[in-house]
This record gives C-alpha cells, structure tokens and sequence, in this order.
C-alpha cells in the first residue's frame, strides 16, 4: 500500500512545478469526424431487422452490418453493460478502450466513437444518441458510459475474496463466444476490455482511484451506434446491476438488457464510406516500410 504520507520532501520549487499547464496529448482537430447531420437525418427513418435480449448475469451475441445502426437499452430496470465489439472480417481486430479513452476522454456520448485496435486503428461504430448525454459530469466526478474500467474478472474477484465466481462479465463473455462455437481458450483470448455502458464512474479526487455509483440509468433509456464496419458485439449484462454497491455476485437486482439492429432506407447514408485500416505504412524503423 502507498503510504499515507509522501516519502520524500517537496522541493523548494514544488508549487511552480504543479502549476505548469496541462497539455492535452492528442488534439482531435486531426481525426476524421463523423458526418452527425447526416447520420441524424438517416436515424429518423430507421426500421428494425434483429433484435437480442440479454438475460441478467450473462452476455449475448449479435451482429450488425456496415452502415446500420444499434441500440443498447434498458428494459425492466437499471443495468450495467460490458460491451466488447469485433470486425466481423477479422476477430484480432477489436475495440480498443485505451487509445478510445486517449482520443475522446474518459466516458462516452454523442459523436464519440470507438476505435479498433492495431495496426487498424480505425472507428467501429460511432454513438448517434445517448438519452443519459444530460448526466454529464456530477459533483464526484462520475459521469455515464466509460472506458476506464476493464469489466469485472473472476481472477481479481479470487485476489481479494478469495473465492471462485463464474458470472463476472470477463466470464459471461466468454461463454457468449464459446456458444457461438469457438474454443473457451480462444475465446478468452479475445474477451477485451470494454466501454461500460449506463455505468457512473469516475476517479476519486484524494487517492485517484476508479469508483462506481448507482447508475442513472431507467427503463427506456438507450445508447445507439452507428457501425462503421461490419460488426461482431458481445453484450455482458453486469451481475453489479445499477452497479450502485457491488459487482461480482449474485447480491445486486439485475435486469435484462436489449439490444436492437436497425437499418436505415436505401440512399439515407448517401455519401458514407467505411473507414479504411490506418494508413501508417508498418515497418517500426526495421526496413522495408
């Protein structure tokens, strides 16, 4: 444990070191924005082609096609989601929540995206309304839909309680995958970390650490994506519930989770692309690139 006092003293120039300005590390003005009139103007004239529901304490599979759109929503009451999203071309390339975090901040909303990792690093869905973008950020610092924490892990659980529970979301994941076919090591091979969706997070201002509280989250309320690619989701409907106490057990009053699949009229997107694979051209400095 840190102690509770610093070890070594603060030197004579202490306060102009902290008062040095922040600098924020990448500027978005560079990324390529996602075109919000347009994807509007198509979400208006949207029509259902799937739907999934997601039982308390376990996760789901579904797909969603470039150029459609997905709602996750909360049904019969508050709820917490972990969310892993796949290219449905490649499995490796998967949602990357730390470069996400980097570009867009902390917790999620409207005009955010989610990212893929590498060497594609490109968006895989881009959120197109969120009914809780109202939260914004409370007195603690918490706000909704974040891409801080990893999702919960039966190894940490064993760590600090010492004992064995199988509907983490980490685990929940996998046995989505598994049912889908693919061998459980495989699958755990590719369970990543995740945006936390309807949870209110945020990091304590004396010690830093990641807290959670009960989520704001209320029957009818949704997130909803435009997929940029053609997408594989798993969909972990959190055993903490509103998340408001504890996870990893069978404490908390859990709810089903829907997610819908909807497609917008032929020509509302005129115009959209699918993004391309990041255009750096390999090579790290070793020849040949």
């Amino acid at each position: 444990m840190k102690p509770d006092t610093p070890e070594t003293s603060a030197p004579d120039d202490a306060k102009a070191r902290r008062a040095v300005a922040p600098v924020i590390c990448y500027p978005t003005d560079g990324l390529p924005a996602p075109d919000m009139a347009l994807y509007r103007a198509a979400r208006a004239q949207l029509s259902q082609t799937d739907e999934v529901i997601v039982p308390p304490r376990e996760a789901r599979i579904f797909h969603v096609p470039a150029g459609h759109f997905f709602r996750i929503e909360c049904t019969g009451g508050p709820q917490v989601g972990d969310l892993n999203l796949f290219s449905a071309a490649d499995l490796t390339e998967r949602f990357y929540s730390g470069k996400t975090r980097a570009l867009h901040g902390t917790h999620l909303s409207t005009g955010d995206r989610m990212w893929s990792s590498f060497p594609h690093l490109r968006p895989m869905a881009t959120v197109t309304h969120d009914t809780l973008d109202w939260y914004g950020f409370d007195e603690f610092g918490g706000s909704v839909h974040d891409v801080i924490g990893t999702r919960c892990d039966p190894y940490t659980h064993h760590m600090l309680a010492s004992d064995d529970y199988h509907h983490c979301c980490h685990s929940n994941l996998i046995r989505a995958l598994a049912a889908e076919g693919m061998d459980p090591k495989m699958a755990e091979g590719l369970v990543h970390d995740v945006l936390n969706v309807f949870m209110c997070t945020g990091f304590t201002r004396d010690t830093g650490q990641y807290f959670m509280k009960a989520s704001p989250v209320r029957p009818g309320d949704f997130i909803e994506f435009l997929a940029e690619i053609d997408l594989i989701g798993a969909l972990s409907a959190c055993p903490g519930g509103d998340c408001g106490s504890e996870h990893s057990s069978d404490v908390a009053a859990c709810h089903p989770l829907k997610v819908t699949v909807l497609a917008a009229p032929a020509g509302a997107l005129a115009g959209w692309q699918m993004p391309a694979a990041n255009g750096y051209r390999g090579g790290h400095g070793l020849g040949g690139g």
